[in-house]
This record gives structure tokens, C-alpha cells and sequence, in this order.
């Protein structure tokens, strides 16, 4: 059955021995135009990034603000390799074979970040189920590394839910980077869906771990997946129990015909809503729009809420 949503356009693919089918192409609305890359800032960046084979969330999940934020001069990291050991059906980043961990990389990224001049920082990783500690050793080292190296740079950590367990989230809170994030990513109804080997209770019980130690917190909404707007508040209203302070609110789009399909492009104005119902949830700061991402101005969101709390 072919779509009715209007402003679609179909594709007519005929492939050799097998039937013909139509795939739909879901125009984006105008407020999801973002310029093309540009600026001396982001190409220094893009070429020292491309010089030392360093991997960044940036480029391997098709982030659309790679631009502004390279060119801006902030970037996110991403530790522990370039494959994943889950499938999340939203996430552009590969999964395949794992090789074993680089035990070089911590002293690699700290040098790197004191060459790139940064004064924020973001780290993520891809999930490792198949080590024994999730990662969490190399997370631990790489942060006390940067901080060893570059004592005057912010260190935001968004790291994986190591399946909710505590001892692990644990020995990332020791290392006492400035922010620990991680994603929750969608609303529970969902998360079957769009990733099907994490559980919500595993990211509020990683969330609630985090924020008892003390140390800022912040976690990642995608809409547009088909959440109910019930859910969505009920989702804030989780994290707000919880002590989440920082709360990013994005449009999902999807990275290819492989991925989840849109179900809806939000408008701008329902994210605002969205942001003014959270805050008055209680959660400290919320950075809402069509093209927010988690580390989306990460800088200022975390310097937004010390200036609050002080």
C-alpha cells in the first residue's frame, strides 16, 4: 500500500529476480534545513580528525549539526571502536565484529584533545557486551588521562547503560568527569522497537546511580518514532524523579532505508511546549528543537545549569 502522507515521494526499484516495489522518501519540512559544513574551525578540526584516524559520534551517526559544532570548535569522541554489540534500529553507527580494546587509546585521546585546544569535551563510546567490565576500565582511564593531561578542560561523559549494572557506572563516577550522560532515547512503550537489547529500567537505574554521587546528569529524548504525547511527559516526569538536570529533545530522522521509518516530523512550537512542561517538571535545564542532538552546544547546556545553580 502505498503512503498517503503527503509531500512523499516514491522511488520505483526493480531489482533482477525479485518483484518490484515501491520504498516512499519523506520530504523534510523546512525547519530541518541546516547548512553545509564550513569555516576554517571546522576544517582544521576535520583534518586533524581524518590526520589521526580518530573516531567521533559526529561523523559515524550522521549527526546534521557536525557543521555548527565543528565549526564552533567542540567535537564528540567516540572510544573503544567503531562497531557495536547492539543493533539499536534508530542508530546509524555499525554493528559487526569486535576487536579487542586499544589500551593506548586513553593517552591518545588526552593528547589529542591538548592538540585540538578544547575547553569541553565529550566522550561516548559504542556498547561492549562482549567484555567482561562493559568498557568500563578504559572509560575510567581515558577520562583521568584527559584530565591528568588537559586539567582545564570539561570532561561530559556519555556513556552506555552496562546493563544497569552499578558497579560499573561506578568506576566511571570515580574518575569525576564534569557531566555523566546517557541516553534514554525514547519513551517505554518504545524502547522494545527502537533498541531492542536495552531496557528504560536499566537507563533510570544508571541515571539514578549517577545522581545520587553527586555529579550533573543529563539524558536524550528522540521524537517523531510515534510516542504518544502522555509518554513524553511521562518520560520527563521519570527523569525529573530521578534527578536528571539536563535534558536534550531532538527530531529522529533517519539515517537509511535500513533504519526505522519517521512517524512524524514534530513541529518547532511542540518542542517549546515540550521544554516549558519539563522545566516545570523540575529538570534544571531542557535544549529543545528539530535538530538537538545529546551533545548538541553541550558546553553551554552544562554551563547554563552552573550558572542556574549558582
Amino acid at each position: 500500500m502505498l503512503s498517503k502522507n503527503p509531500g512523499d515521494i516514491f522511488v520505483f526499484i526493480n531489482m533482477k529476480k525479485s518483484k518490484p516495489f515501491y520504498t516512499s522518501i519523506r520530504k523534510h519540512p523546512d525547519w530541518l534545513k541546516t547548512s553545509l559544513p564550513k569555516g576554517a574551525s571546522y576544517f582544521r578540526l576535520k583534518t586533524l580528525v581524518d590526520k589521526h584516524g580518530l573516531n567521533t559520534v559526529c561523523e559515524s551517526a550522521s549527526c546534521p549539526n557536525v557543521g555548527s559544532c565543528w565549526s564552533a570548535g567542540t567535537l564528540t569522541f567516540m572510544i573503544l571502536g567503531e562497531t557495536c554489540t547492539r543493533s539499536c534500529q534508530f542508530c546509524d553507527v555499525p554493528t559487526g565484529s569486535m576487536k579487542p580494546p586499544r589500551v593506548e587509546e586513553p593517552v591518545e585521546i588526552a593528547e589529542m584533545i591538548s592538540k585540538l585546544n578544547l575547553e569541553y569535551v565529550v566522550i561516548t563510546s559504542v556498547d561492549r557486551d562482549d567484555l567482561p567490565d562493559g568498557g568500563a576500565d578504559i572509560w575510567a582511564k581515558t577520562i583521568c588521562h584527559i584530565k591528568e593531561r588537559n586539567p582545564h578542560v570539561k570532561i561530559e561523559a556519555l556513556i552506555p547503560d552496562f546493563k544497569g549494572e552499578d558497579f560499573l557506572v561506578n568506576k566511571i563516577c570515580q574518575a569525576q568527569p564534569d557531566v555523566i550522560a546517557h541516553n534514554i532515547e525514547t519513551v517505554e512503550s518504545l524502547q522494545s522497537i527502537v533498541r531492542p537489547q536495552c531496557r528504560y529500567s536499566w537507563s533510570l537505574k544508571v541515571l539514578k546511580n549517577i545522581s545520587k554521587k553527586n555529579i550533573i546528569t543529563k539524558s536524550n529524548l528522540m521524537l517523531g518514532l510515534g510516542e504518544k504525547k502522555r509518554e513524553v511527559v511521562e518520560t520527563m516526569r521519570h527523569l525529573a524523579e530521578i534527578n536528571c538536570k539536563i535534558l536534550s529533545i531532538g527530531q529522529y530522522l533517519r539515517p537509511s532505508r535500513k533504519h526505522l521509518e519517521v512517524v512524524e516530523y514534530i513541529h518547532p512550537e511542540t518542542f517549546a511546549e515540550y521544554k516549558t512542561i519539563g522545566l516545570s517538571l523540575g529538570i534544571k535545564h531542557i535544549e529543545a528543537g528539530p535538530l538537538v542532538r545529546s551533545s548538541f552546544r553541550a558546553d553551554q547546556q552544562a554551563q547554563s545549569l552552573l550558572n542556574a545553580l549558582h
